[in-house]
């Protein structure tokens, strides 16, 4: 038992510090995205923020889906999870390319949010794989909101982050479509104000921190 749990932590803490030091490698074509372009100082300020929020946004979905992955109930379900990990390591590099494009730098409250994360992935997936892929749901329902949200907010001319959020937006809501596909209850509405409620206090710390 103590050597099965610990065959399943080890990988979760070499993704964690992959994640939170920034190593992975990136596996998009930078080519289908626009070039990037001098931006005015208030528009690259708006871009800045933007995108890390959208980094720690993106270690915190490594996190809950890797927690989640540990203690799903089902090969099944956890091999999904698994691969929406995956998917979504890449939406990190993406993040993470376009800061340092900025000259920005990631929230420095990125491992307190990976630590809780992992934390709440792994309880949503104690309480079933109907529970755990309902909350994979309603999170990518919000998160699809508030990338709208960025979108609509950045300047024209910065065709480049617009692109790489439009990217992100596509893979997230194939991921709400999949967990809904397999199983996942639909939150009720409360429940769906608190995380949205949680997801507005990470978006303003990690804006300026």
């Amino acid at each position: 038992m103590f050597r099965e749990l610990l065959d399943g932590i080890i990988p979760v803490i070499d993704s964690g510090l992959r994640t939170l030091t920034g190593i992975h490698q990136k596996s998009f074509e930078d080519s289908i995205f626009p070039p990037t372009r001098e931006l005015s100082p208030g528009n690259r300020r708006a871009a800045a923020s933007i995108m890390r929020i959208n980094h720690c946004g993106e270690v915190c979905a490594q996190a809950l889906y890797q927690g989640q992955a540990l203690t799903a109930r089902t090969p099944s379900v956890q091999l999904q999870l698994k691969q929406a990990a995956s998917e979504e390591r890449e939406h990190l590099a993406l993040c993470r390319t376009r800061l340092n494009e900025l000259d920005a730098k990631p929230s420095v409250l990125e491992p307190f949010f990976f630590v809780a994360s992992l934390g709440i992935g792994a309880l949503a997936g104690q309480l079933g794989d109907e529970v755990s892929l309902g909350f994979v749901e309603a999170t990518e329902d919000e998160v699809c909101k508030h990338l709208d949200r960025h979108i609509a907010d950045l300047d024209e001319e910065d065709a480049r982050t617009k692109a790489m959020l439009e990217s992100i937006r596509a893979d997230e809501a194939q991921h709400r479509l999949t967990a809904r596909e397999h199983g996942g209850m639909v939150f009720a509405t409360p429940i769906k104000s608190a995380m949205a409620l949680a997801a507005k206090v990470m978006t303003r710390t990690t804006a300026i921190l």
